[in-house]
């Protein structure tokens, strides 16, 4: 057995808490992967999923064992990384996971325009891990959540995107114009996790609560899969999935705000990263709607009768 691509199998599926989302993540077929994470535990001799109709939760063992499985793959993915550098000059990069596939490419492409002769290594890893791996080194630079506290690292211009709200299509909602968060009551939320986005985690919930909305229950996850069942809503930008509608909030009251992030570091790399900067704010403005933090207005939403304080 392939331990190392086993537990890889099993920290996406950890990360996403619903195997047909994680299938998905991954490229390949719902059952096989259930059958590595089946074959996985038995060569482990534990139960790492609590497996019902409607969720899926990490057992006390799996818990305890995601933390090294993703150290171990992460130590692999790194040792496979030193093995390229002979190549050339390599820049590794921590991206989002949910950040749009386009998104990537055009980071990748507009870097490679600037600098030919630096090859751009994307790793898709939560804010939380990415600043972990910019203070060891396994990354040079990121593309991170706010609000983050990171002390000896620099950050750069902070952008801001609005989030609206993705609903199934058939949801009443979506055949309005703008939706008050109020009007979210008693629905579900699927979110990033709140370990690896723990400040956009605590922020999202916090505004969702001033303007009235306490979902019944919090998913945490990247797949779409719960939305398109209608079984919970999600905030993002606006995208054209079929099965899912998208429609703003009201005055805009969830937004993401991303910045790149890095260490001091000394020449060559830290040119590289300075160029990688500019092209990632270039290329989140024009390829993912963003816009700098100081230029978006503030709107005003009046709170509705009975909303929590």
């Amino acid at each position: 057995m392939d331990l190392v691509r086993h537990l890889r199998y099993f920290t996406v599926v950890a990360e996403e808490l619903h195997f047909g989302n994680a299938a998905i993540r991954l490229g390949m077929a719902q059952p096989p992967l259930s059958q590595r994470i089946k074959r996985l535990e038995e060569e482990l001799g534990v139960r790492l999923f609590d497996r019902s109709a409607r969720q899926v939760r990490l057992t006390e063992a799996g818990r305890l064992l995601l933390g090294e499985a993703r150290e171990i793959v992460a130590r692999v993915d790194r040792l496979h990384e030193l093995a390229r550098q002979g190549e050339g000059t390599v820049l590794k990069v921590g991206v989002p996971p949910d950040l749009a596939a386009a998104v990537i490419a055009a980071l990748v492409a507009g870097f490679r325009e600037t600098n030919p002769g630096v090859r751009l290594a994307p790793a898709e890893i939560w804010t939380s891990d990415q600043l972990a791996a910019l203070a060891e080194g396994a990354i040079d630079v990121g593309l991170v959540r706010h609000p983050v506290s990171a002390p000896g690292l620099r950050f750069g211009q902070v952008l801001v995107q609005a989030q609206g709200v993705l609903l199934a299509e058939g949801d009443p909602l979506a055949g309005v114009g703008e939706v008050h968060l109020a009007d979210l009551a008693g629905r579900e939320l699927l979110m990033p996790p709140r370990e690896g986005e723990p400040g956009m985690h605590a922020e999202t919930l916090a505004e969702c609560r001033r303007h009235g909305y306490v979902p019944v229950q919090v998913h945490e996850g990247v797949g779409l899969g719960l939305v398109l069942a209608g079984a919970a809503v999600a905030f993002g930008p606006k995208v054209e999935l079929p099965g899912v509608a998208w429609r703003p909030l009201l005055g805009s009251p969830i937004m993401c705000r991303v910045s790149v992030a890095w260490r001091p570091a000394t020449a060559p790399i830290s040119a590289s990263v300075d160029d990688f900067a500019a092209v990632a704010v270039r290329t989140l403005k024009e390829s993912a709607g963003m816009t700098d933090e100081r230029a978006v207005p503030v709107r005003r939403v009046s709170r509705r009768p009975g909303m929590l304080a």
